[in-house]
């Protein structure tokens, strides 16, 4: 015997084999999104970009941001799936992130 174990050689080795399965079972960690766009982790966590999506507010919402210094990029974009509470962000120039959450086109900065 060459190691100090309680499990018999045969056995250890079969476990060993059905731990080596397991482990290819699990899938690998994704690195693009649905739409081929890369993921980001942060902390562990996936971050994936959401696609831009112009809403029913949108329009609302820029006018808004534009209160708070908030210009450029493509507009206000649907976060949230449309419907009557949705949610809005917009990315600013000066590198903010404007937000507004609109409840049946009744919107509020975030």
């Amino acid at each position: 015997m060459s190691a100090c174990s309680w499990l018999p050689s045969r056995a250890r080795d079969e476990a060993e084999a059905a731990a080596r399965v397991e482990a290819a079972r699990q899938p690998a960690p994704r690195t693009v999104a649905a739409d081929g766009t890369p993921l980001v982790r942060f902390d562990g966590v996936e971050i994936e970009k959401v696609p831009f999506q112009a809403g029913v507010s949108s329009v609302t919402v820029e006018r808004m941001a534009r209160q708070h210094d908030c210009v450029g990029g493509l507009g206000a974009g649907l976060v949230s799936a449309p419907g009557p509470v949705e949610i809005y962000r917009m990315a600013c120039d000066n590198g903010k992130v404007f937000m507004a959450r609109c409840e049946l086109r009744q919107c509020k900065a975030m």
